[in-house]
């Protein structure tokens, strides 16, 4: 039960900041508006924004909405989803080279953090098994899960330098798209390409620098998300990702859909093809602490004195 408090406590608070365009979008039901006003207007492009955001949250089922209060004092929406579990199969590719892999990405939101377990089939030992790992800017690469963490369990690799290319996987998912987009406020802009949807909008933080371009089908859904850098020499910033197949695809039946084919690419070249086999959206408890040596290497780095 305390855990369960304390995840409900974590996510209520993230809701009323997230999804405070909620209450924008409820001040302004029952008004009418002509073809002339809208859209050239402060307050015309914010309603326009928060409906497209409200309606893509809503096509995945990320957000449960209060029914509670009219108006100004309707509650906000809650974000559901802080933590969950993807697992697939397909093809990633390996400095060009496809090969046949079992893929498992456990991440989370609060605070940002992913793990994703690559068992690759053929090949040598060492290529057959990994497990990349980032928390906010701490990256490392493990052994097994939780290596690092107790003397004599595994071996925790600092991998400093890859820390803002995995959290940008996180954010390129589709609820970290949703998340993300509403995060960028005012930054955010909607557009229309052929007929889609389009929202644009600036990462932050340690992603600063990059910009997102998510693009909607006709039920909202996000159906590909595109990132450049500011600075084209970030190669490894650069994506195309594309999701299709959306449905629960959970074990246990939750309400929140997801993508169950997705194929990406990475300076223009392909980098994985995958179908998803099963996704737990039911908020599993997850946990990313970093081992100590990760921490020293980035205390040292930063600092300028040598690590061991």
């Amino acid at each position: 039960m305390p855990k369960r408090i304390t995840i409900l406590q974590i996510l209520t608070v993230a809701a009323a900041v997230a999804f405070a365009c909620h209450s924008a979008l409820a001040q302004n039901e029952g008004k009418a508006s002509s073809g002339a006003e809208a859209k050239t207007t402060a307050a015309g492009e914010t309603m326009d924004r928060a409906k497209v955001l409200r309606a893509a949250a809503d096509a995945l089922g990320m957000v449960r909405w209060s029914d509670i209060g009219a108006g100004a004092t309707r509650l906000p929406g809650i974000d559901i989803v802080n933590t969950l579990e993807i697992f697939a199969s397909g093809t990633v590719y390996n400095a060009g080279q496809p090969s046949t892999a079992e893929y498992h990405a456990a991440l989370a939101y609060i605070p940002p953090a992913m793990r994703v377990e690559i068992t690759r089939k053929g090949g040598d030992a060492a290529s057959q098994h990994t497990i990349q790992t980032v928390r906010e800017n701490f990256a490392w690469n493990e052994s097994e899960i939780g290596a690092g963490l107790i003397p004599g369990k595994g071996t925790a690799t600092p991998a400093m330098p890859a820390a803002k290319g995995r959290l940008l996987r996180l954010w390129i998912l589709p609820y970290g798209v949703v998340k993300a987009a509403i995060a960028a406020g005012d930054k955010t802009k909607i557009s229309t390409e052929n007929g889609a949807t389009v929202i644009i909008f600036p990462l932050s933080g340690g992603l600063a620098g990059i910009t997102v371009k998510a693009t909607l089908d006709s039920k909202n859904f996000v159906t590909k998300v595109e990132t450049t850098p500011d600075n084209s020499s970030l190669t490894n910033m650069a994506t195309e990702t594309e999701y299709s197949d959306y449905a629960d695809h959970g074990e246990v039946l939750t309400d929140i859909k997801s993508p169950g084919h997705i194929v990406q690419k990475q300076a223009g070249r392909p980098v994985l093809d995958l179908q998803v086999k099963m996704v737990d959206a039911n908020n599993p408890y997850l946990v990313f602490p970093v081992p100590p040596n990760v921490k020293a290497a980035t205390s040292a780095s930063a600092s300028g004195t040598p690590g061991n």
